[in-house]
């Protein structure tokens, strides 16, 4: 893999934003909302877990992540900050951030363990961002009619979270994480995410007062089970995960290379004269 670089994106999330930013839609609003919302914690446990997995390397295995470790870790932890300015808009908007809550306890309670089992869980949930990312990409209804530098937000979040979708996987395999624990373990995230993914956009469109209406869920339908859906389109590419012959690289960056080509202005890169 290229080294990954870090980018300071050029938007200024302090500005206040629309209830229903992405335009007018209630429901794309709450669902993109609650992702975002599970990002601040959701990024600061992967960057522990790659650390953690990265000190159970033998020295030369540790030399050769190095690079992109350091670049994972820089691009997540801009990822963290910038879903953190956003999140205390929806914060001083009175939305509750339930699925934070519940992904701290979680991480807690769960802290014992392995630490291959944390850095199988990064995998399994960088595979999911991933497809979630190249769907975004591809599909500009999930954000139209928002304004600029919201797409801008989402877009750039996707093209990287894209470029950076091998990492922690390919530390799995280095530490001998095995087959076994790897599906069981995507299983296990997946299912978690989308119970805490639903119970949090709910519990957005509640505080929208958009809950029981005709055309939230209407929107939802057609955002999720479309034939070009999120759910329904991104179903192979969840299968996908569990082929023992599997990689992250098997699945094309082509949109996220071009989004990033394309939108240089958007952004400078650290580092770089």
């Amino acid at each position: 893999m290229a080294t990954l670089p870090v980018r300071r994106l050029h938007i200024d999330l302090a500005l206040p934003f629309a209830q229903r930013w992405n335009g007018n839609d209630a429901f794309r609003s709450a669902f993109l909302n609650a992702l975002s919302m599970s990002f601040p914690h959701g990024e600061q446990f992967f960057i522990d877990s790659v650390k953690a997995g990265v000190r159970n390397l033998a020295p030369e295995q540790r030399e050769k992540f190095a690079e992109d470790i350091k670049g994972f870790i820089g691009q997540e932890a801009t990822h963290r900050h910038l879903h953190a300015l956003f999140n205390r808009q929806l914060e001083a908007q009175g939305f509750d951030n339930l699925i934070e809550r519940r992904a701290m306890r979680r991480t807690k309670k769960n802290a014992h363990l392995d630490a291959r089992l944390h850095v199988a869980a990064t995998a399994g949930l960088e595979h999911i961002t991933a497809l979630f990312a190249n769907w975004l990409l591809r599909t500009p209804s999930a954000l139209q009619d928002t304004e600029p530098r919201l797409q801008t937000f989402w877009l750039w979040h996707s093209a990287e979270e894209t470029e950076h979708r091998s990492v922690a996987f390919d530390l799995y395999r280095a530490l001998g994480g095995n087959e076994k624990y790897r599906l069981l373990i995507f299983k296990y995230v997946t299912f978690i995410f989308l119970l805490d993914l639903t119970l949090q956009t709910t519990l957005n469109l509640w505080h929208d007062r958009s809950l029981l209406r005709w055309s939230t869920w209407t929107s939802g339908a057609r955002l999720l089970f479309a034939r070009d859906g999120l759910l329904r389109s991104n179903y192979r590419g969840w299968l996908a995960y569990q082929s023992p012959d599997f990689h992250p690289d098997q699945h094309d960056a082509e949109l996220s290379e071009q989004w990033l080509n394309a939108n240089g202005k958007q952004f400078t890169v650290l580092g770089k004269a």
